[in-house]
């Protein structure tokens, strides 16, 4: 069963195992811009957890959410003179194109933000009536963080109020907002604005939701509460998760998630990897290129998932080369024997186990391709699901033969 590190409990964390069923939500993309590595690294990482636990047995009930309405998108789509939803729609198309040439398993459901208005409105509605939330007087409704919970706020991300505050303003926030109680309280609905898009709220009037609510609410509906993994990249740890984490216990009276999962960050040229700095290197540009997908993945599995990484053209190059070393195996692995292919296939597992340690499952692959860099290619035959290739596709998602 698969042990993986907790961001809210700060330590290891077994999960679920045989004959259960599992809850797995990862935070999704703002699709004004193409898929960049650092998106891909987080996917990926949360498709092998996807894989590991299915293959222990696990049924696992995966859903992403994707924000298509935000301040990012809008400002986007006027820069090029787009309209949002067909910015929205072209990004999204191209997202998931990228993620099925990564061979990364499609959640069982994706849920744009707009489809969840009416949910959104609900929550809200109760958050008000309870007393943990509050609208200004241009309409629009607060979190507030004051509010009694369990788990207390600040148990995600176990940050001190300063650098709370801090985060905030980088990551979405608004802590200046005039007439809000406290600078960390979290919008949960936008009061319709001139040239802006906005929905039915009902009590609450026109207007459209608020970031950290959505995926609380698509997370109830889709998933149902708590989730066994709140998962994404730990830019995302405060505030989006603090926050959700919160809305969760407010409405629901119950925890989002029991185990909180987050990837690292992907840097290029030593630099953080983003839209507003131009480094971004893009999954699509790299398949336009000629790059084999499966090598773009082989690169971002041989970085472990929660640690920080720049890509260069040299992991490519190295990855390339690995992966023809495990091709030239898999054609050759005919001549395995069923102890070596057993040997192999419970050392994969083992890795993937303790904390999904890609690098050590494929250094693994390494000593495998080894054990047959000098035989001779011979027909493979058709895949038999009962080779070391099969178990690198089914539980790695690389394809080493066709």
């Amino acid at each position: 069963m698969p042990t993986v590190f907790d961001t809210g409990s700060r330590g290891p964390r077994t999960l679920k195992g045989n004959g259960s069923t599992a809850g797995l939500y990862v935070c999704g993309i703002t699709p004004y811009d193409a898929t960049h590595l650092g998106h891909a690294a987080t996917y990926v990482a949360f498709d092998l957890l996807n894989r590991v636990w299915r293959d222990a047995g696990v049924e696992v009930v995966y859903v992403q959410n994707t924000t298509d309405v935000d301040d990012p998108l809008l400002e986007r789509a006027n820069e090029r003179g787009l309209d949002w939803r067909e910015l929205a729609d072209d990004q999204i198309d191209l997202f998931r194109a990228d993620m099925e040439a990564l061979r990364v398993l499609p959640p069982d459901h994706y849920i744009g933000a707009v489809e969840s208005i009416p949910q959104v409105v609900s929550a809200v509605e109760e958050l008000i009536a309870s007393g943990a939330a509050y609208a200004l007087d241009n309409g629009d409704v607060y979190y507030r963080v004051s509010t009694p919970v369990q788990p207390p706020f600040g148990s995600v991300s176990h940050d001190d109020r300063a650098t709370m505050l801090r985060l905030f303003a980088e990551r979405g926030g608004d802590p200046e907002t005039p007439g809000k109680e406290d600078p960390l309280d979290a919008l949960l609905w936008r009061a319709k604005r001139d040239g802006e898009p906005s929905w039915d709220g009902a009590s609450l009037g026109r207007g459209r939701p608020g970031w950290h609510i959505e995926c609380a609410v698509i997370a109830a509906d889709y998933v149902g509460l708590p989730l066994d993994v709140q998962g994404g990249g730990s830019d995302l740890v405060f505030p989006h998760h603090e926050m959700g984490a919160a809305h969760t216990a407010a409405w629901k009276r119950t925890p989002l998630a029991r185990t909180y999962m987050h990837t690292g960050m992907v840097g290029y040229q030593g630099e953080k990897m983003s839209k507003s700095k131009g480094n971004l290197v893009l999954v699509s540009k790299l398949r336009g290129a000629g790059v084999d997908p499966m090598a773009i993945r082989t690169v971002l599995l041989s970085n472990h998932y929660r640690s920080d990484w720049n890509f260069t053209d040299e992991l490519l190059t190295t990855a390339e080369a690995r992966l023809r070393a495990w091709r030239h195996a898999a054609r050759c692995e005919s001549e395995c024997r069923e102890g070596l292919r057993v040997h192999i296939i419970g050392l994969l597992r083992e890795a993937l186990a303790d904390d999904l340690d890609a690098p050590r499952a494929l250094g693994i692959l390494d000593e495998w391709a080894d054990h047959y860099a000098d035989t001779p290619v011979r027909d493979h035959g058709p895949v038999s699901g009962d080779r070391v290739a099969d178990a690198v596709d089914a539980l790695l998602g690389i394809r080493l033969l066709d």
